[in-house]
Formats: C-alpha cells, sequence, structure tokens
C-alpha cells in the first residue's frame, strides 16, 4: 500500500483546468518531488494534498485512508502534514529552539526539550538554538524550518520551493543537507521545484508537469536517459535533436554513423514498428559526444562554456546541424578548431518529426563502426 496516494485528481478555478486527472503513487520514506515551469500547477497540487484546495474530481488517501474526494476534505491540521515554506516563516521574536518547539505545543515540557535538543542536533544547529532567526544565515533558517516541520513527527513533509531564496551555491549544498535529514527521520515528503539540479539531488522519484499533468513520474536517471515525450526530453537536462532515417525495425542512421537499437523501434506506445524509410530525429546529451583527437570525424568549435572542471562546446557538424560535448577542461580548444568527435551511446531516444505528434520509446542502442 503506498504512503500517499493520488488518483485522477481535477482542481479547477473557475472555468480555468489547473490540475487534469494526475495520479501519482509514493512509498513510505521516499522523497518526491513535482517539477515543471511556472504556471503547470505543481504548487495546486502540493496545496490539494495539504488539504487548501478541495479537489473537483479523484482522490487522495494518506496511510490508506481517503483524505480528499470532490464531497469531503479532511481539514489540514488532522492530516499530520507538516510544510517548509519558500520564505520559512519563522517567528522573528522566537528563538530558534522556540521555533521548533512551536509545534509541539500539546506535549509536556520534558518532551519539548528533548525533541528541540535532538533536531538542534539532526540539522547542525546545537549551538544556536538561544539565536534568533536575524541572527542566522538564510541556509540555517532553512534547517531550522524544516527541523519545526518534521518537529511533531509528520506523516507527511511538504516542500514549496525551499531553496528559491538562497544563493546557487548555498542552494545546492543545502538540497543535500535537506535530503540527509529527510531520510534519517524515514520521513515520506514532496518537494515542488522548478529547478531540476534541486529535484535530482533531493527526490527519489521526480513527476514531470505540463499544463496540470504528470508527463512521466520516474527515477531522475529514467528521466534523463528515457524520457516518454519530446516535453519530457526537452525539459529534463540539455541536449539536441539530430535528424535521422529509420532504415529497418533496429536501425537508424544519422549523420555521425548508423544506430543499432537492441528493442525493435516503435513509434508511440499504442503503433506497431516505425515506418522504414521515415525520418525522426535522434536526441543526443552532451556526453553521448564524445572527444576523440584520434577520431576521423570533426566538428568545429563555435562556441564554448567554461564550466571548471568541464567545458561544454557547441560543435558544428559538416550539414551544418549542431551538437553539445562536455569536455574535461584540459581539453582547451579555440572557436573555429575542428575537434575530432565519436559517439559513445548508451541510451538514444528518438521521436517522428513534430508535424506527426508520435513517439518513439527509448532504447539501448550501440553505434556501429
Amino acid at each position: 500500500m503506498s504512503h500517499l496516494q493520488l488518483d485522477d485528481i481535477d482542481l479547477a478555478f473557475g472555468k480555468h483546468s489547473v490540475v487534469r486527472k494526475l495520479s501519482l503513487r509514493l512509498e513510505k520514506g521516499s522523497i518526491g518531488c513535482l517539477l515543471g515551469p511556472s504556471g503547470c500547477g505543481k504548487t495546486t497540487v502540493l496545496r490539494c494534498i495539504a488539504g487548501f484546495e478541495r479537489l473537483a474530481g479523484g482522490q487522495i488517501l494518506l496511510d490508506g485512508n481517503i483524505v480528499s474526494t470532490p464531497e469531503h476534505s479532511l481539514a489540514p491540521e488532522r492530516r499530520r502534514i507538516g510544510m517548509v515554506f519558500q520564505d520559512y516563516a519563522l517567528f522573528p521574536h522566537l528563538s530558534v529552539a522556540d521555533n521548533i518547539a512551536f509545534g509541539l505545543r500539546g506535549e509536556n515540557a520534558a518532551s519539548r526539550r528533548e525533541r528541540v535538543t535532538e533536531l538542534l542536533g539532526l540539522v547542525g544547529l546545537a549551538e544556536h538554538g538561544t539565536k534568533y532567526p536575524h541572527e542566522i544565515s538564510g541556509g540555517q533558517q532553512q534547517r531550522v524550518a524544516l527541523a519545526r516541520a518534521l518537529a511533531p513527527r509528520p506523516s507527511l513533509l511538504l516542500l514549496d520551493e525551499p531553496f528559491s531564496n538562497l544563493d546557487v551555491e548555498l542552494r545546492e549544498r543545502l538540497s543535500y543537507e535537506v535530503r540527509d535529514i529527510i531520510k534519517a527521520t524515514n520521513t515520506t515528503a514532496i518537494l515542488v521545484t522548478h529547478d531540476q539540479h534541486e529535484a535530482f539531488a533531493v527526490a527519489d522519484e521526480i513527476g514531470i508537469m505540463h499544463e496540470g499533468r504528470i508527463q512521466q513520474w520516474d527515477t531522475p536517471y529514467n528521466l534523463y536517459h528515457k524520457p516518454v515525450n519530446r516535453f519530457v526530453a526537452d525539459f529534463i537536462g540539455q541536449g539536441v535533436f539530430l535528424r535521422g532515417r529509420v532504415l529497418n525495425d533496429r536501425q537508424v542512421r544519422v549523420e555521425l554513423g548508423i544506430l543499432n537499437s537492441a528493442l525493435p523501434l516503435v513509434c508511440g506506445e499504442d503503433c506497431g514498428g516505425c515506418a522504414h524509410g521515415s525520418d525522426v530525429d535522434v536526441l543526443l546529451r552532451p556526453d553521448d559526444i564524445v572527444h576523440d583527437d584520434d577520431s576521423p570525424l570533426k566538428a568545429e568549435v563555435v562556441h564554448k562554456a567554461f564550466r571548471g572542471a568541464d567545458i561544454l562546446y557547441t560543435l558544428r557538424l559538416d550539414s551544418g546541424a549542431r551538437v553539445l560535448s562536455l569536455v574535461q577542461s584540459h581539453h582547451n580548444h579555440a572557436i573555429g578548431e575542428h575537434i575530432g568527435i565519436r559517439l559513445g551511446v548508451d541510451h538514444v531516444v528518438t521521436f517522428q518529426d513534430e508535424s506527426t505528434g508520435l513517439n518513439m520509446v527509448a532504447h539501448p542502442l550501440a553505434l556501429t563502426a
């Protein structure tokens, strides 16, 4: 039985449909994430789970119990849900320890002190309990907010864009810390963010949202290497589409060679095999294009972005098409230089051209020399 279950939920504001037939399941102790662009409905889904919005259709179950339907909604305070907000929402007149203890008002003083001491240690703030929010950093404030939400041992933890007010370096470091803290307490959690780096750092499973629907609910690895449609492929990671042609059930030719599929190519979930000779778009990630000085295939450097350990090169092929290549930074090539490349493809995703609207599922592929 799933710890959190959403079955075909709908929600609309007036005539505007915000969430449409959305379903997901999350097991106990897992961290899920709703990831998508602004306006896709991810925060609205979080509010539905919390009980702040009434469903227009479907149902929400927590620990196997129905908490939301169009006809009935359990009050938010009875759902045993903790929340961490974008703005932390700490009480400025209370100390760090008192902020954490705020949700423990029903317990005796000794139990409260014990729980607060435990959580201060868990979030790395054991020496800061007597300080006030304005006396600690933004990252420390976020950890206080997390500790306060965890204090009453919630059945589910909801995090709404919790790192958006922090600088990039701190955001990345804190996202790993937050994951470790949540995992240490075996708490089930849902994170909402528009930042895929945060999602990958924190979540076990991620739902890519678009126009009120989850396009794919999957692991970060599968979202990157095996996207189910063009939106997911384009939204996750970086990459370009290179035109290819289907040679037979298991082969696609692209400008850089012939790709052999381990399984028959399939156009869309409900269709048969792809038509031989049809044109498709092949998704190539920066890690699929390997820099190799000995390769006879050459490409021209037209742009470079230095990233410390790596350089992201934009390369122009003979046809004029462009691909990306992530290369160790000691290979420092000049704009206009031609460098050797080869394909290092473990997974390739291909799509029919956009005019057909059909997708091809991802299969492991190997390059034929």
